[in-house]
């Protein structure tokens, strides 16, 4: 249902109280709201509560067919493969996207080998129970599939690069020391959440098991809490990496999982991959600047590292008894935390996320697809080659209007139409501003185009009213409620904006079916 038939504008000059309005009052004082699987509401983003972070909404653990998978990633091609594992942990990692997913979201499957796991239902039972962890900080999984000889988990799939790229692959680009200590604790937080939920044990981590996700948050990879395969072939790093117990007796333990977060933490102060055997030589002997990443100088806090470098020392000790807890490295690496008002993709230096709305079931006109694509450079082409054709019928004027007003107020919206044209865009604000205002004739394309000008000027609250105002003037106009979809997406209301994609796609339809 519309949004004038739904009551969301009552009046021709001002959006009343609702869900979307709501979302705007919020939005226009920084405390976006957002409820999360892991306890109260948080925000999303500002504030000092902004490392809290928000959770997905996370799917329901479930077993997939492998059909289901196989359509999700083209048949397992080639161009969807994301890594590919070594000898001790045969395995590929591909992206997908799950065709009877309203969401259309990004999964990744990681594929083993039947000689991994030669028994399904030990395989399901070890997928099962890592499914059950559900959190903030872990790349949450939400199923697997077992089918012959294929064994198969699916995961959440985070579009960035891992912590391990990011810190040594960059020749002119570093991270900054608050990001640094922010990767710390989330994965901290990430392993004792895991341990508070009776999976203590992580094989094989490192800086590649950490990802980020599309707003540049560190999460824990939940690959790592299963392991490999059925015999325990738990790390495939260099062995001057692996927890001195494990070569003694090839297990994995908690402490050795604290053990290589501890070469984390090196390499987040070093920005190199170094051995923990001269990484302790040189923090007992007071050369611990000597190891910071020099790209960092004059940009960290020298007490801070020391309480990092402090805290690595503790969990490389050779006793498994005497490293820290899990609790011992949050309550460490919670203080140091600063620019708490700082996204994790500003610090990053990576584009903030903006996913469209769902693709509807019906097939796309090209507007339903730039918006559904959010092409803001496509949409203003086609508004612009659609001219006015769709404003036939919208004013009945008098004679005296048409004489008086009419000159100055068609003067101002060719104004507006010549910046459009141009991208020009806040010019043709001011121009369609002056066309509106007067109130003489109403357009429903200069609600439109003044919408999409909005949007491009990152102003979506008006970009949304606008779009409104527009159904109004023309209730059935499926380009009203395509530039509604847009702007709900940009305001981060998806469910909304693929509502309204959705019924804009209907409205398209039934037009092409015979009446305006």
């Amino acid at each position: 249902m519309g949004c004038c038939e739904s009551a969301f504008l009552r009046k021709p000059d001002s959006v009343q109280k609702s869900n979307y309005t709501h979302h705007l009052d919020v939005n226009n004082q920084n405390k976006r709201v957002t409820q999360t699987n892991n306890g109260p509401s948080s925000p999303s983003n500002g504030g000092k509560d902004s490392l809290a972070g928000t959770a997905s909404s996370f799917p329901d653990f479930s077993e997939f067919s492998l059909a289901e998978l196989k359509a999700a990633t083209n048949n397992f091609s080639s161009d969807f493969i994301v890594s590919e594992g070594g000898e001790k942990g045969p395995n590929v990692v591909y992206k997908g996207r799950l065709q009877n997913d309203n969401n259309r979201r990004w999964i990744a499957i990681k594929k083993f080998t039947k000689s991994a796991w030669p028994d399904p239902k030990q395989f399901a039972e070890e997928a099962r129970g890592v499914g059950n962890l559900r959190h903030k900080r872990v790349v949450n999984l939400i199923g697997y599939c077992c089918d012959g000889d294929e064994r198969l988990l699916v995961s959440e799939y985070m579009p960035n690069d891992t912590l391990a790229k990011h810190l040594f692959h960059w020749e002119n680009q570093t991270i900054e020391w608050a990001m640094r200590l922010r990767a710390a604790l989330f994965m901290a937080e990430a392993l004792d959440y895991c341990s508070s939920k009776g999976r203590p044990l992580y094989h094989d981590l490192n800086a590649y098991r950490v990802l980020f996700d599309e707003n540049g948050d560190p999460r824990l990879s939940c690959f790592g809490f299963m392991k490999n395969s059925r015999d325990g072939k738990s790390y495939s790093t260099n062995l001057a990496y692996t927890p001195p117990e494990y070569l003694r007796n090839g297990r994995v333990t908690p402490e050795s999982v604290i053990f290589s977060f501890g070469t984390v933490l090196l390499d987040l102060l070093s920005g190199k991959h170094i051995p923990p055997s001269h990484a302790l030589d040189m923090i007992r002997g007071k050369n611990i600047l000597l190891l910071m990443d020099s790209h960092l100088v004059g940009n960290f806090s020298t007490e801070e590292a020391t309480v990092v470098f402090d805290l690595a020392s503790q969990c490389l000790q050779y006793e498994p008894r005497e490293r820290p807890k899990t609790k011992d490295l949050v309550t460490a690496l919670s203080p140091l935390q600063n620019k708490l008002d700082v996204p994790s993709y500003v610090m990053l230096g990576i584009p903030k996320h903006e996913e469209g709305p769902p693709t509807p079931q019906q097939p796309l006109s090209p507007m339903g697809d730039a918006c559904s694509r959010m092409d803001l450079t496509a949409i203003h082409q086609i508004l612009v080659m659609t001219h006015y054709k769709d404003d036939e019928g919208t004013n009945e004027l008098s004679f005296q209007e048409w004489t008086q007003q009419m000159r100055d107020m068609l003067e101002a919206r060719k104004r507006g139409d010549v910046a459009f044209r141009d991208r020009d865009f806040k010019t043709a604000i001011d121009c369609y501003s002056q066309f509106i205002d007067v109130g003489t004739m109403v357009s429903p394309t200069v609600y439109a185009r003044r919408s999409l000008c909005h949007l491009l000027c990152d102003q979506p609250d008006a970009a949304l009213r606008d779009a409104m105002q527009a159904q109004c003037v023309y209730p059935d106009w499926s380009t009203a409620f395509y530039m509604q979809a847009v702007s709900l997406s940009k305001l981060d209301m998806q469910k909304d904006a693929a509502d309204m994609l959705n019924e804009a796609a209907a409205l398209e339809e039934k037009r092409q079916r015979g009446g305006r």
